[in-house]
């Protein structure tokens, strides 16, 4: 079965390029970004983590760790992160697990629907679709999936945006609206009445009865 929002995320034990992670006790009192991919040395996923690696600091700051998953070993990895420095420009100092065995795949349902994985010659296109994005809080629920084919380069500029949509509604009556970054006004939910609202977040601006914005409380 999928894995939904606010589910408790799989708990899993693997090793690393930065040692064994228990991942509950490494995520700790953080938020965690966790993205997968099919291979190592694949075009699309080297830009992807270089990506990554260039948001080091900006991860940093929204008390975020960042979790790689591969599909290879861990002597992979750490010979591929040299590529993804030289393309980012950055060094890649983030952890990357091996998933050789596809148990973090599997428990996360990261595999196609149709998916076939020999155990000799296994190519990026047996498991296509382990290039999914996981956004989980600090009390190990999911908070936000997105998974894409492999043709398609990842937005980590969205995934930002909507990491700083989750911690911005975090425990408060608020929603974000289509397109919102950081700094734009906020939707205050129907759970606050008009005076509620007003007392708690300023004057509103009221669009519609069900649909009152107030300015962003960051």
């Amino acid at each position: 079965m999928s894995l939904r929002i606010n589910d408790i995320a799989p708990d899993f034990t693997a090793n690393s390029t930065e040692g064994q992670i228990s991942f509950h006790d490494w995520v700790g009192d953080s938020y965690a970004v966790v993205f997968s991919h099919p291979r190592d040395f694949t075009p699309v996923c080297t830009t992807e983590f270089g990506a990554v690696a260039q948001l080091a600091t900006e991860f940093e700051k929204r008390g975020t760790k960042v979790l790689g998953v591969s599909v290879d070993s861990v002597e992979d990895h750490q010979k591929w992160k040299s590529d993804i420095s030289k393309v980012a420009g950055v060094p890649a100092n983030f952890a990357i697990i091996d998933d050789s065995d596809l148990t973090v795949a599997k428990a996360y349902d990261m595999l196609p629907a149709e998916y076939y994985l020999p155990t000799k010659g296994r190519t990026p296109a047996h498991s296509a679709t382990v290039r999914t994005v996981f956004i989980i809080g600090p009390d190990k629920k999911v908070r936000l999936t997105m998974t894409y084919p492999m043709s398609v380069g990842r937005n980590f500029a969205e995934i930002m945006r909507a990491l700083d949509a989750v911690q911005r509604t975090e425990g408060q009556p608020l929603a974000t609206p289509a397109n919102w970054v950081p700094g734009q006004d906020v939707i205050v939910a129907l759970s606050l009445d008009d005076q509620a609202a007003t007392d708690k977040f300023g004057s509103l601006d009221i669009k519609l009865p069900y649909l009152r914005f107030a300015k962003d409380p960051a």
